[in-house]
């Protein structure tokens, strides 16, 4: 799991940037949220997000409150089409969710690596195809204690 600053920079992104971009009416689903009634209604595509924190370092040593943390990661976005109609449209959907990221970071969360991946059936949504959109991110922070 990512930090919660990390978590909230991608959410915010995704549901607030889309207005105006073909993805303004494509139904967005997280982490351990239910995606169920959008199969039971036929949506066509939705996008489920994943966002994975691989690490948090510390990069400084010194006084307490004053050291460099690096935090890195990865977020998936699974653009999923209903399975057997090829993959053109869920292509186009990630082409378009990371334009959304591309080149502009959010605070401290930098996106430098980023790729249309593999396309598999769905794991977790049957009859429907994955096409992800991935993006490797690190976000570096000064230790904030309470």
């Amino acid at each position: 799991m990512s930090s919660l600053i990390t978590y909230d920079a991608f959410e915010g992104r995704l549901q607030n940037g889309r207005a105006g971009t073909i993805l303004a009416n494509v139904p967005l689903v997280f982490e351990n949220e239910f995606a169920q009634s959008l199969i039971d209604q036929n949506v066509g595509a939705f996008i489920y997000v994943e966002i994975y924190g691989d690490s948090y370092d510390q990069e400084t040593v010194g006084a307490t409150g004053q050291n460099m943390w690096l935090e890195q990661g990865v977020t998936y976005m699974h653009v999923m089409t209903p399975a057997g109609n090829g993959s053109r449209l869920g292509r186009q959907y990630a082409d378009a969710l990371l334009l959304l990221f591309r080149e502009q970071p959010i605070g401290e969360l930098f996106m430098p690596q980023m790729s249309i991946g593999e396309g598999q059936p769905g794991q977790d949504f049957p009859n429907y195809y994955s096409t992800a959109a991935t993006i490797r991110w690190y976000r570096r922070d000064i230790t904030q204690l309470p």
